[in-house]
């Protein structure tokens, strides 16, 4: 029989997509969002093969940092929440995780994490282009055009702290960490 706790939707790309924040100027995932395994097993795993887990592939969060992501995602304090701070693995070190574990589970969650970290980086790398080919016709073209330029500038920018009105619950928005 097959475990109900085993299927693909547990490797989602939007669920994994969702569970990308940045911290540190970094894309990171956070221990208990990995792979589907438990924590503790998790963390022992990268333990027993520390030298594969250099400061730039993994970093335990701060205390400030991890009291920001509480106030951000309602966690608990007390009984029920966790004990210690987690721990964040970069593009590299959830790479990493893949050569440590080794499951069938494992193996699925990670080729679906590392869809969803490389469908982020093309995103940003076909904006970065974007821009790099406006500058470049702005560039052949004469001053009758600067008007057509700045047009198109103002709509790739980011909105000018304007927050949409999003319809639900709202959580406080803390310092240091965001959502990606």
């Amino acid at each position: 029989m097959a475990d109900p706790n085993d299927s693909k939707a547990d490797a989602s790309p939007k669920r994994i997509e969702l569970s990308i924040l940045t911290l540190r100027s970094e894309r990171v995932m956070l221990d208990a969002d990995l792979y589907q395994v438990e924590t503790k097993k998790l963390l022992q795993a990268v333990r027993r093969n520390a030298e594969r887990f250099p400061p730039d592939f993994m970093f335990q969060l701060t205390p400030d940092e991890w009291d920001s992501l509480r106030l951000q995602f309602v966690t608990s304090k007390r009984r029920g929440g966790r004990r210690y701070r987690p721990y964040a693995f970069t593009e590299q070190g959830v790479a990493m995780l893949s050569s440590v574990l080794r499951s069938p589970r494992a193996i699925r969650a990670n080729v679906e994490i590392v869809r969803a970290l490389v469908r982020l980086r093309r995103i940003v790398e076909s904006h970065e282009n974007l821009a790099r080919k406006l500058r470049d016709l702005e560039q052949k073209h004469d001053r009758r055009f600067a008007v057509v330029f700045e047009a198109i500038r103002q709509l790739m920018a980011p909105p000018a702290d304007q927050p949409t009105e999003r319809i639900g619950f709202r959580r406080p928005k803390a310092p240091g960490c965001s959502r990606s």
